[in-house]
């Protein structure tokens, strides 16, 4: 599932193609929707929280759509032939000079512009929020985290009730970065250094196509541990093992540096 910064990304995309523009065609291929008609309707701006992204529209009218594992926006210029199939497409929202396609999104709905809530209301602190500086994001989100000191770090990072925005890759370098295994239960970590962590490396690749937590953008040295059985750690040289943390649905490949990540470890 994309991480935070990158549907922050696909929002701001949005936002900076159609946001103060009417649209010529908005049409919505999901069954529920089929008959649902923007166009003639100005896009106000785009909205997006932890994972959500919220298209607003005149008439208090917003539409929702969430990436999941494989959705994505695309912006083309008017005519502009389509990167992804035709048939892949759930959303086309079109000016007369650009063209917005929503490929392979989930969970569509459209709602009061004041009913967003409803959606996302239950989320804890979106980490890009801009907001964030100015309010009470950062107490808020160490006070959830630190609420379960038993729970394992990893799972409590990928909740997305405690702050909105951290997925698998953000939650394996994170815990390496903190220098402990994923397994470390909440209570062996100080919850401030983790949140403010967190909201760091969001922010340092909100506005990059390529995410690095290294700081380094070449191929094979943006992560410490993430995806690098191979490879081995950046930091050591040493191997990287990989266990699945979380049950059923929920398990995540989790990487690590037994060397550089003590800590509880489940076994192969």
């Amino acid at each position: 599932m994309p991480e935070g910064d990158t549907v922050f990304r696909a929002g701001r995309t949005l936002e900076r193609a159609l946001a103060g523009r009417r649209l010529v065609r908005g049409e919505i291929r999901h069954p529920a929707l089929a008959t649902a008609d923007l166009s003639g309707r100005d896009v106000l701006g785009v909205r997006t929280v932890g994972k959500h992204i919220f298209t607003r529209f005149s008439g208090d009218l917003s539409l929702h759509s969430h990436l999941r594992m494989d959705g994505s926006w695309q912006v083309y210029a008017a005519g502009a032939r389509w990167r992804m199939p035709a048939h892949h497409a759930r959303v086309v929202l079109a000016t007369t000079e650009v063209q917005a396609v929503g490929f392979r999104l989930h969970d569509l709905r459209l709602l009061p512009t004041g009913d967003e809530s409803t959606l996302v209301g239950h989320l804890g602190p979106d980490l890009l929020d801009p907001r964030w500086p100015d309010g009470d994001h950062e107490s808020r989100a160490i006070a959830a985290l630190a609420a379960d000191p038993h729970r394992e770090l990893g799972l409590a990072l990928l909740d997305q009730r405690i702050m909105a925005g951290v997925g698998n890759l953000y939650k394996v370098e994170i815990c390496f970065l903190l220098g402990v295994s994923p397994w470390t239960p909440v209570s062996e970590v100080e919850p401030a250094r983790v949140v403010t962590l967190a909201r760091k490396l969001l922010l340092a690749n909100a506005w990059r196509h390529h995410q690095s937590t290294t700081g380094e953008l070449a191929r094979g040295r943006r992560n410490w541990v993430y995806e690098r059985s191979r490879q081995g750690c950046f930091r050591c040289g040493g191997r990287v093992l990989v266990r699945t943390q979380g049950a059923g649905v929920q398990g995540r490949p989790t990487w690590f540096c037994p060397r550089c990540q003590p800590g509880p470890v489940p076994p192969a």
